[in-house]
């Protein structure tokens, strides 16, 4: 079988990241090659240095045998190589025809008129090729996701692309679009084409490739059969790292009182019927996979984004949570994910951070008390040991550790008692984590309700007393402090819930037992 693709040796590094590290692949003519790795693993990287997207810092490149240099994307697309991101990049105001061709459009009279036609044909050319019934001079935003992910698949095909990247393309799809997809994918490969396939989902393994690469913290790990290999060793090579932090200690809170509880909370495809409990003092940990709907569910709980369905109940009194305004009187505090947008005003202070959502208590007659909130900011900078010249520090010029301090502090100031940590550590150094980890275990040794959302199994295991999963908008199952890193994983690619009589460690609505 013809090597279509080979790289060895690849090395990739952004400030403070060493994202690539003597990293390969492989890909043969006519054969789907799954790329497999938790988040970070290094998966889309890769490929994006495949694609000419990123540069590599060292390694080499082959392509059908060829050395490929200083590889770009429109060079790499001259090579046969394109890539279907997750996030599609289609125009909606213009028709498919139009998206496939854009830039490249057939034209008449000397060049100077578009030849509607022309263009017209050859997009549906493309189509039967792939045997899909559609329309080219539909308008993109008019189709299903289904429909524009094929046409994205169209727009390589129209360079002739003998290598096509397919990152998460049935994130979005329902069975049945899925089921096409495949179809189209078995066609490609009986043309010699061959296919990587940038997936989290276990189940379709075994449906569509041939081959799976595993990839662990930006290194190559192994390569094997997709038919011969079980989803458990699989699953193993992924989460192959040991963990050197001691176990969390899990405080008896059968007699706590419940702090939060949601139930049945949907929206869309992002969060399905989700529903579950969490005491004072605990800390419950929400792990996943990209797109799980995590953030979804805590946004959701913050009355950041509406909910179609579903009820919230703080301290047994259920809320009517409508904004972020209506979850901070409630008690709900929230550190987003992207601190620097929704946690910080950079432009300001660290003093004005740290009272900023409770400004009414410092204002007299009026006036606002600038002593009176020095004193509270320098109180919690003592506290928290946030390192800031002074209180008058502007927040941009702190370290992402110091950031995420003021950030608590400002719902502590609040008073807040159920606090959502989103990806809490995320662009922080090793020695600031392990005081941000500190940090949040007292504060729920004080009581307080904790949420940590994680992308790092080592950040879920070392802080969480009990583990929520999520998978495609479902919470999967729930499990206790220390389960093994292969169950999460089992369960955050199981795409819906354990089957009954499956043990989760918690009733089936996720409510405390």
């Amino acid at each position: 079988m013809t090597l279509l693709v080979s790289m060895s040796g690849v090395e990739k590094r952004f400030p403070g990241i060493h994202a690539l590290k003597q990293a390969r692949f492989e890909l043969k003519a006519g054969e789907v090659h799954a790329l497999m790795g938790e988040n970070g693993a290094g998966k889309s990287t890769l490929m994006k240095i495949l694609s000419g997207i990123y540069r590599p810092d060292e390694g080499d490149i082959l392509i059908e045998g060829a050395r490929a240099e200083h590889l770009t994307p429109r060079s790499a697309l001259a090579l046969g190589i394109g890539i279907i991101h997750q996030e599609l990049s289609l125009m909606p105001d213009l028709t498919a025809a139009q998206n496939i061709f854009i830039g490249r459009e057939p034209r008449k009279a000397g060049g100077f008129i578009l030849d509607e036609a022309a263009l017209n044909r050859q997009a549906a050319d493309i189509f039967e090729t792939m045997h899909l019934k559609l329309d080219p001079r539909t308008p993109v935003g008019e189709l299903t996701i289904a429909r524009q992910q094929m046409v994205e698949i169209a727009k390589a095909l129209s360079y002739r692309s003998r290598v096509l990247i397919m990152d998460e393309p049935t994130a979005a799809l329902n069975d049945a679009e899925i089921a096409d997809l495949f179809t189209i994918i078995e066609r490609l490969k009986a043309e010699g084409r061959g296919i990587v396939y940038i997936s989290h989902k276990m189940d379709e393994l075994k449906r569509i490739a041939d081959r799976v690469t595993v990839m662990r913290d930006g290194e190559y790990v192994a390569t094997v059969p997709a038919a011969e290999t079980p989803v458990t060793t699989i699953i193993s090579m992924m989460v192959g790292r040991k963990l050197e932090e001691e176990k969390v200690v899990v405080p008896d809170l059968s007699s706590a009182p419940v702090a939060l509880e949601v139930r049945g909370l949907s929206r869309g495809r992002q969060i399905r019927d989700v529903s579950f409990s969490i005491r004072r003092g605990e800390i419950l940990g929400f792990a996943g996979l990209m797109g799980a709907g995590r953030t979804e569910v805590a946004r959701a709980i913050f009355g950041a984004d509406p909910l179609e369905a579903g009820e919230i109940h703080v301290h047994g009194r259920k809320m009517a949570i409508s904004s972020p305004r209506d979850a901070v009187r409630a008690g709900i505090g929230y550190l987003s994910e992207d601190r620097k947008h929704f946690g910080l005003a950079t432009g300001l202070d660290v003093r004005n951070n740290i009272a900023l959502a409770s400004l009414s208590r410092f204002v007299r007659g009026g006036i606002v008390d600038d002593q009176s909130m020095r004193r509270t900011a320098i109180g919690y900078i003592s506290q928290l040991a946030i390192k800031t010249p002074s209180d008058t520090q502007e927040a941009r010029l702190l370290s992402g550790g110091n950031q995420q301090k003021v950030v608590i502090a400002k719902w502590l100031l609040r008073d807040c008692d159920i606090l959502i940590f989103d990806e809490p550590t995320r662009g922080i150094d090793v020695g600031a984590k392990s005081e941000i980890y500190k940090l949040m275990t007292g504060l729920a040794a004080e009581g307080r309700a904790i949420i940590v959302i994680s992308s790092e199994l080592p950040e879920i295991l070392r802080l969480s007393h009990r583990i929520a999963v999520m998978c495609e908008g479902r919470l999967t199952g729930f499990l206790p402090a220390g389960a093994p890193q292969e169950e999460i994983m089992r369960l955050a690619t199981a795409r819906q819930a354990p089957p009954a009589g499956e043990p989760s460690y918690a009733d089936g609505s996720g409510r405390l037992m």
